[in-house]
C-alpha cells in the first residue's frame, strides 16, 4: 500500500488535507514523494528534500485503548533505526535522538514528524539515502556517506514493514514495551543534551531515561529532575 508520486509539497500535508477532507486514509497506507517543495521538521523548519533520498509519510488511527498519540514518535523511531540498521551492511552507531531524529556520529540522518488532525495521526519521515542536505545550525550525514544505500523504493517497502510490526507491538504490548527498546537504540543514560524549550528558556543536564509517558528526564547539575514534554534537543556532540 504504498503510493509513489514524482513531485508534491509535503506528503504530510497531502494526508492532512485528505483526512480533513473526510477521505479514507488506511492503515498501512504511505504516500511517498520523488520530491517535495514545501516539506516540514519540527519547530517550523524547512525539511530539505535530494533526489533519491526518503520522504514519505502515513497514517495511524488513534483508538481509546492505544497508549498515547505522541508516543508513535518513539514507535517511528524505532521502526525508522531498524530499516536503516539491517542495510548490508549496516551503519555503525546510529542512535535514537529524542523525540524524533536518529543520528549518526553526531549528525542528523533522519527525521520524524507527527501531526494530529482528529483521532488520527499522521507521520512524516524523512530520511538521508543519496545526500544530505547542507544545513547552517546542525551537520547532517546520508547513508550512502557510510554504507551502500538502498534505493528510495527497497527502503519505502522496508520502513513500512517495519512500521506495521512496531505499531502492531504498541498496541499489544503497550508503552513499557517500546520505552523499554528505545531506550537501547536511543542515547545512552547519563549523556550530556542541551535543550531548548517551547517558551524560549535553555537547559543543559544529562539525559536520566524516560518516564512512563515516554517524556525526557533530564537531570541538571543539582541533580534534581526536569521533564521536558517538547523542546529543541541537542546532544553534547552535535
Amino acid at each position: 500500500m504504498i503510493e509513489f508520486v514524482p513531485q508534491t509539497g509535503s506528503t504530510s500535508a497531502d494526508l492532512a488535507a485528505r483526512l480533513s477532507a473526510a477521505e479514507l486514509v488506511p492503515e498501512g497506507y504511505w504516500l511517498v514523494a520523488d520530491r517535495q517543495t514545501a516539506g516540514r521538521g519540527r519547530l517550523g523548519r524547512e525539511w530539505q528534500d535530494g533526489a533519491g533520498n526518503f520522504m514519505g509519510s502515513t497514517v495511524v488511527h488513534v483508538a481509546y485503548a492505544d497508549p498515547p498519540p505522541a508516543t508513535l514518535a518513539l514507535v517511528a523511531g524505532i521502526a525508522l533505526h531498524e530499516a536503516i540498521t539491517a542495510q548490508p551492511p549496516p551503519p555503525h552507531h546510529a542512535l535514537l535522538k529524542w523525540p524524533n531524529d536518529v543520528m549518526i556520529g553526531g549528525a542528523k540522518l533522519a527525521g520524524i514528524l507527527l501531526e494530529r488532525i482528529g483521532d488520527t495521526v499522521v507521520i512524516g519521515i524523512g530520511v538521508n539515502l543519496a545526500s544530505a542536505p547542507a544545513l547552517p545550525d546542525r551537520a547532517t550525514v546520508a547513508l550512502a556517506d557510510l554504507t551502500t544505500a538502498p534505493t528510495r523504493d527497497a527502503f519505502a517497502t522496508a520502513l513500512a514493514a517495519q512500521f506495521a510490526v512496531e505499531l502492531g507491538r504498541w498496541r499489544a504490548y503497550g508503552l513499557p514495551s517500546v520505552i523499554a527498546r528505545w531506550l537501547t537504540l536511543g542515547h545512552p543514560v547519563g549523556t550530556g543534551l542541551r535543550i531548548a524549550e517551547p517558551d524560549g528558556s535553555v537547559l543543559e543536564g544529562s539525559f536520566a531515561g524516560l518516564t512512563d509517558q515516554g517524556l525526557l528526564q533530564l537531570r541538571l547539575a543539582d541533580g534534581s529532575l526536569h521533564t521536558v514534554n517538547a523542546g529543541d534537543v541537542r546532544l553534547e556532540q552535535e
